[in-house]
């Protein structure tokens, strides 16, 4: 609490934080185990605040008009006598019932992997934490992408063009429609307390449905994997008719969880590796 009091100054999501942890820690056993395992997922969770404190526009060159250019040149679609990247095409053609659709979709990204590891850590401690180690590198590949490759998402474009404003906030983008629909302020208040603004480049919202989708399959979930391959291309189609992110940055998702799947998979085959994991799976194994 003092630690991030420090650097990004006092959140009560960091005294939830605290708290959640404390008491399911002390109260019993059962959840002794369950906030050890889970604690993998508050790994990721504390790295991503914390990264308000070091913001990677100041490590290296926020990418803007470049990104811009290049999703234009590949995916660009002809409309008249204009190119328009596939964000402004779905900027200019919009549908209430995609906004809706969208909007639920985008809702997904976080619950879904998280009701996936409740069901894997209650089914198999293994598999619970094949999928949540997987989970957590397939962030760290990104965060460090995230620096090395600063990326301004597409709405930043259509509000403030090609220069660089580092003080911009968080935008709903074309997900204020889903919130206007309902007379809501979901995503309004989800993005207002987005770590970085210029972390587009790769879309995580793209690669964590993928991890769900991975694991599903290999350990047949049976029914559950047809809906996890809808949300997982809904969500792709979400990223990029929001104006949350361009085509090349969901293709960079998908390509860091293809990396950190396959990545996890090596790191099994180290003897080491695979004790630690065997003493973890059974600090948090009924016995």
């Amino acid at each position: 609490m003092l630690l991030s009091w420090l650097l990004i100054g006092f959140k009560t999501d960091q005294l939830f934080l605290a708290c959640l942890f404390s008491v399911l820690y002390l109260a019993t056993s059962t959840s002794r185990r369950f906030i050890l395992g889970f604690s993998i997922f508050i790994v990721y969770w504390i790295i991503y605040d914390y990264m308000k404190a070091f913001p990677n526009y100041a490590f290296n060159l926020v990418h803007i008009k470049d990104l811009y250019d290049a999703e234009k040149s590949i995916f660009g679609i002809v409309q008249g006598s204009t190119l328009l990247t596939p964000n402004e095409f779905w900027q200019q053609h919009s549908f209430t019932i995609l906004d809706v659709l969208t909007g639920i979709f985008y809702l997904c990204w976080i619950p879904v992997p998280l009701l996936f590891a409740g069901y894997l850590f209650y089914r198999d401690k293994g598999q619970f934490l094949e999928f949540a180690l997987t989970f957590l590198l397939v962030n760290l590949l990104g965060f460090v992408v995230y620096y090395l490759y600063p990326a301004a998402p597409p709405w930043y474009v259509q509000n403030f063009g090609f220069d660089f404003n580092p003080a911009t906030p968080g935008n709903t983008a074309g997900l204020i429609r889903f919130d206007q629909f309902f007379n809501v302020h979901i995503f309004s208040s989800l993005y207002a307390k987005g770590s970085n603004v210029f972390a587009a480049m790769p879309s995580l919202h793209s690669a964590y449905p993928l991890i769900v989708t991975y694991v599903g399959i290999k350990y047949r979930a049976g029914w559950l994997n047809a809906i996890f391959v809808v949300i997982t291309v809904g969500i792709w189609f979400a990223a990029v008719y929001t104006s949350h992110h361009y085509v090349l940055d969901v293709l960079a998702g998908i390509l860091t969880a293809s990396i950190g799947i396959a990545g996890f998979q090596w790191l099994q085959k180290s003897n080491r590796f695979s004790r630690w994991m065997n003493r973890y799976r059974d600090a948090i194994t009924q016995q």
